[in-house]
């Protein structure tokens, strides 16, 4: 069994002495793992940095073996990170949900393309706030939780929505919160990609989908709480206000 791509790599881990487990993220095989022989090296160790994008041919006997990887750079993402904490910050938010989330060997085409464009604009801080909560909403569509923030759920009106059910994910207005409202999320108009997308009303717009990660995706997985790279991110965004 064989098959040769390319993709992002989410996480690396020793093997044995000299080999390497990593775990990468491909257009058409999804989230995928493999060994990769002397990946400890001095030669192939700085190619395996998490947000690298790979050529990688997998190779086992069987299907559902682990197998190996053959690894060739196409990309590395490190100079973007380089010295900037938000960059930083908010890859390792990126490839730790994708690691988190992203069920083994099962292809997410569309949000493979959506994240390889969001890793590209790492660095560029005055992008990548915007970008990332997009690819959070993408994130939560992909995974069977998207939110619905068309019209209210109580009155249909498409005009006046303010806020979001936390256990619905269906938008909510002002008139049909009453008394309700302090029991709802916010609903930013950057949520619904109106407006200029000021920073504040990104960070209500992370409150909102990170109560969704939180408390729908990850108990949906398991009991595993959710990776603490995205409650990092989220803070030194937060320190940029």
């Amino acid at each position: 069994m064989e098959w040769r791509g390319t993709g992002i790599l989410l996480s690396v881990r020793r093997h044995g002495e000299t080999s390497a487990i990593i775990d990468v993220f491909t257009e058409e095989k999804g989230r995928h793992a493999g060994v990769v022989r002397g990946g400890t090296s001095r030669k192939i160790a700085p190619s395996l940095q998490p947000g690298a994008q790979l050529d990688v041919a997998w190779r086992a006997r069987l299907e559902d073996h682990i197998g190996t990887f053959a690894v060739e750079p196409v990309r590395s993402r490190a100079a973007l990170v380089m010295g900037n904490r938000l960059a930083l910050a908010g890859l390792n938010a990126v490839t730790g949900l994708l690691a988190f989330c992203l069920p083994e060997r099962e292809a997410h085409g569309p949000l493979y393309r959506r994240t390889e464009t969001l890793l590209d604009l790492l660095g560029q801080n005055e992008l990548w706030p915007l970008a990332y909560l997009q690819w959070e909403l993408a994130l939560l569509e992909e995974m069977g939780f998207g939110l619905d923030l068309t019209a209210c759920a109580v009155t249909g009106a498409t005009e006046g929505l303010a806020y979001v059910s936390p256990k619905s994910g269906r938008a909510v207005s002002k008139a049909g919160a009453g008394v309700w409202a302090s029991r709802l999320l916010p609903l930013p108009p950057v949520l619904r990609r109106e407006g200029d997308a000021p920073d504040a009303e990104i960070a209500q717009g992370l409150e909102t989908t990170g109560y969704f990660l939180t408390h729908h995706l990850a108990p949906d997985l398991g009991s595993k709480p959710l990776p603490e790279a995205r409650a990092r991110f989220v803070d030194a965004f937060s320190r940029t206000l």
